[in-house]
């Protein structure tokens, strides 16, 4: 099948998907724990009979049971030289029982093992792992891929852009799975994800797993309402439970799965499903209730708005929208200082940068790496990665060099920004097609081989060149931002007004503009009075948004007044606590941060302090300069214990809190435990010597047997390590008998359990049986994706904890260990 067989299949109707495999299968005789695709292999029937039954219900696409035949996977159970007879072999089951009536999706999940900085495994090898599977699957024969039950959106890339060198013509859908506020694990929202998986060539997007269907509309909805493609639905039959003889089970029956099912496709689900619990029952009455109906016409994505994303926030702006800050500071060009600390490594000022920008009212990060002396390819990697660490806004990619470029798009994930394109040959040839490629917009530069354009109409001349052959490899317009391209009023009376002159041809051919404004005014005297007056009359003519320093309070203030006398929605309130703020009446829109005329260098105020450094390392996750920062402190004379209990401990509680809250998310939440943990590796031997750090108790900490997850344990493990507690991890899959005995000799105090899946789940219980049996007195915490307190209770644990953070609250509060929450610090 074609991506175009693929549209032409999906349109104008109702699709359905098949139910759960592997509760079905287990409810058919397979024993939880084993490894799934080789327990099909001796068992085909099985599956057969499961999947003919699905078709019988009415499935038009049926998943292959390849969910879990990757590499990675396959070698938890020694079968990864194996992997093309499984793929293979399992792709032919589901055909035999499609027989013909029925799609077969090739299935592809995540792989278990955790992309850096998080995890071990570098972007490249998860997209080579995806490869290998993916070429097996084409090679067996399927119709289609499905990629799902993706917790992270940086794998999900990595699947889209293995199946896309791999067999570019492969239809691709996509499904996350999202938790109950509505991010996935990673902390990336719906829209977010929506945005970034239709640009990178997603033939279709959704949500699976995560709740039952009354949960699950509103996802759908926040998905349908930024794009244009068809839109999955695959929930739960609701939360499961366990049954007297401590089964899984799903109480949803079929018809009230299928009642609840009116409000996702009300909010614009096309292609829809069930997910854990569900049966050929539940698919049967989805086929009755729906096969006759039209999709919904509900809102998709709106005309005319464009959207640029990071990993966890989505800006979205149209023509009459108001006035955007691309913030210009991240770059080398002319400051010493930050030219000196990349070249050993340092990216506290590129960090700050992002930070101050933001805080000012930048939009959207540019961000250049761009010098003598170093690599800028990895310069420009590391930067990414450092400013993803502490700011949530989108970035622009900017560099003269082409392979800089790709780097860049390929790690980053989520939608950026190039700046920029031009006609220049090379330019031209390679990063348009590249700009598709990744899902990016880009910037238009109206430059040639010749250089700068002598005329107004040659600059048109170029921009409608370069517009003509974007449209060709299939990108529209809301994918372009054109460049004004400002020339110096000194060198040419007239550069202020082409200019303006540009931006009105943009707007009327309904492309987004944007400029620099520093040109504008170069050999004048007084250059901030001279940008601030270009700027509001480029806003007045239509200037979408501008490359510029957020901390130019001149500028900003110009601006959104601007918006607010040419009547933008929202502008009126902007600009006045833009205003207050700036006069210190309010809080609420905090300007940049001041900057000394030495650049780079921050001015000094009242909470700058080497206790104060200590704890926003911390608070803002930075593993690359808190080392120093802990030895600087110490050498202004602060006790090793005063910066443990009155900066680490209180910045780590306020981490914990934020995360609560929905402000921090998984990255950096493990950003600013990783940090603190460096910090107290250069405190430790001090407060060991001393003997200021009391013994804590120990945890033995595992993930159940037949559970191959350990994400969250993992966190949870480096939490309760800075917090003292002694912390014996014994992985992943671990028999009760070992976690029991380790506990046992270990002495610990409490013994921590994770599982992931609804399968594993219920060995947490016999892991409490045994420790109960055998008379430990331990307290036992239990937790993961699946886990409520009500399932704590109903297995007797001693606890549930949601997260991390939560789980040191309640290891303390179990253990009657006091709440240190420390002394003053640098920004109460």
């Amino acid at each position: 099948m074609t991506k175009q067989e693929f549209r032409d299949f999906v349109k104008g109707r109702m699709v359905f998907l098949d139910g759960a495999t592997g509760s079905n299968l287990i409810m058919r005789g397979m024993p939880a724990g084993v490894c799934p695709e080789k327990w099909i292999m001796e068992n085909e029937n099985v599956l057969i009979g499961l999947q003919k039954e699905y078709v019988e219900a009415g499935t038009d696409i049926l998943y292959a049971p390849t969910f879990t035949a990757n590499r990675c996977k396959l070698r938890e159970y020694g079968l990864e030289e194996q992997i093309r007879q499984v793929n293979h072999k399992l792709v032919a089951v589901s055909r035999k029982a499609a027989a013909g009536k029925a799609l077969v999706a090739g299935d592809l999940t995540m792989t278990g093992e955790q992309l850096a900085p998080i995890g071990s495994m570098e972007l490249e090898e998860l997209i080579a792992v995806y490869s290998e599977q993916i070429t097996l699957l084409e090679e067996a024969g399927v119709d289609l891929l499905i990629v799902e039950t993706m917790m992270s959106l940086q794998e999900s890339r990595a699947a889209l852009i293995a199946a896309k060198e791999t067999c570019p013509d492969l239809p691709v859908m996509v499904t996350m799975t999202f938790e109950g506020d509505g991010r996935s694990l990673y902390g990336t929202d719906a829209a977010t994800a929506a945005v970034v998986l239709e640009s990178l060539g997603a033939d279709a997007i959704g949500a699976n797993c995560s709740t039952g269907p009354g949960q699950m509309a509103r996802i759908i909805r926040s998905m349908a309402s930024v794009t244009n493609v068809p839109v999955i639905a695959k929930p739960n039959a609701g939360l499961p439970s366990l049954d007297a003889e401590g089964k899984t089970v799903y109480s949803m029956q079929a018809e009230e799965f299928a009642g609840e099912m009116h409000e996702i496709c009300e909010a614009g689900a096309s292609i829809i499903g069930g997910c854990c619990g569900t049966t050929p029952a539940h698919i049967a009455a989805l086929h009755n209730a729906f096969h006759a109906v039209k999709p919904a016409d509900t809102g998709r994505r709106p005309e005319g708005i464009r959207y640029l994303t990071s990993e966890r926030r989505t800006v979205a702006f149209g023509l009459e929208d108001p006035f955007l800050i691309i913030g210009e500071r991240i770059n080398p060009t002319g400051k010493k200082k930050l030219q000196a600390e990349l070249r050993e490594g340092s990216f506290e000022m590129v960090t700050r940068f992002a930070q101050e920008q933001e805080e000012g009212g930048a939009s959207i990060l540019d961000v250049n790496m761009g010098m003598s002396g170093i690599d800028e390819k990895e310069m420009m990697l590391k930067a990414m990665e450092e400013v993803a660490g502490v700011s949530q806004l989108p970035l622009s990619i900017d560099s003269s060099h082409i392979d800089v470029i790709e780097a860049a798009l390929r790690r980053y994930p989520g939608r950026a920004l190039i700046n920029s394109i031009s006609l220049e040959t090379l330019k031209f040839e390679k990063l348009i097609p590249m700009a598709k490629k990744y899902g990016a917009m880009f910037i238009l530069l109206p430059l040639s081989d010749a250089g700068l354009p002598e005329r107004l109409q040659e600059k048109k001349e170029i921009i409608d060149k370069i517009l003509t052959r974007a449209l060709s490899c299939g990108l529209t317009k809301e994918d372009i931002i054109v460049d004004g391209l400002v020339t110096t009023v000194g060198a040419n009376p007239r550069a202020a007004l082409e200019t303006l002159e540009t931006i009105r041809y943009c707007k009327e051919k309904r492309l987004a503009t944007v400029c620099g404004l520093s040109n504008i005014s170069f050999g004048l005297p007084q250059r901030a009075y001279v940008n601030s007056v270009f700027l509001t009359m480029a806003i007045q003519a239509g200037l979408t948004m501008a490359i510029a320093n957020p901390s130019s309070e001149l500028l900003v203030a110009g601006a959104f007044a601007s918006d607010m006398l040419l009547h933008k929605e929202g502008s009126d309130l902007r600009y006045i606590e833009y205003a207050a703020a700036c006069t210190g009446v309010s809080a609420q829109a905090a300007p940049a941060k001041a900057v000394s005329k030495e650049e780079g260098k921050p001015a000094q105020t009242a909470d700058s302090s080497p206790s104060s450094d200590v704890y926003n390392a911390v608070l803002k996750g930075n593993r690359n300069g808190i080392e120093q920062i802990t030895r600087r402190a110490l050498e202004a004379g602060l006790p090793a214990k005063e910066l443990l209990d009155n900066c680490l401990l209180p910045a780590i509680n306020q981490v914990g809190e934020l995360f609560d809250k929905g402000k921090y998310f998984l990255p950096q939440l493990i950003s600013s435990a990783e940090a603190m943990k460096l910090s107290i590796g250069i405190l430790e031997p001090l407060l060991s010597a001393g003997g200021a750090r009391e013994q804590m108790p120990v945890v033995v900490i595992a993930t159940v047997e037949g559970d191959i997850h350990d994400i969250g344990k993992n966190l949870v493990a480096l939490m309760l390590k800075n917090y003292g507690f002694q912390v014996i991890d014994l992985g992943k899959d671990v028999p009760k008998e070992t976690i029991v005995r380790a506990a046992r000799e270990n002495h610990a105090s409490i013994i921590g359990l994770s599982a992931l899946m609804t399968t594993t789940m219920q060995e947490m219980r016999h892991v409490i049986e045994l420790a109960r049996a055998e008379g430990l007195d331990a307290k036992i915490i239990i937790g993961g994706a699946v886990i409520t307190q009500e399932y704590a209770d109903e297995i007797h644990a001693d606890g549930y904890a949601r997260d991390a953070a939560d789980t040191v609250r309640l290891a303390k509060r179990l253990l009657g260990i006091r709440e240190e929450m420390g002394g003053k610090h640098g920004n109460e």
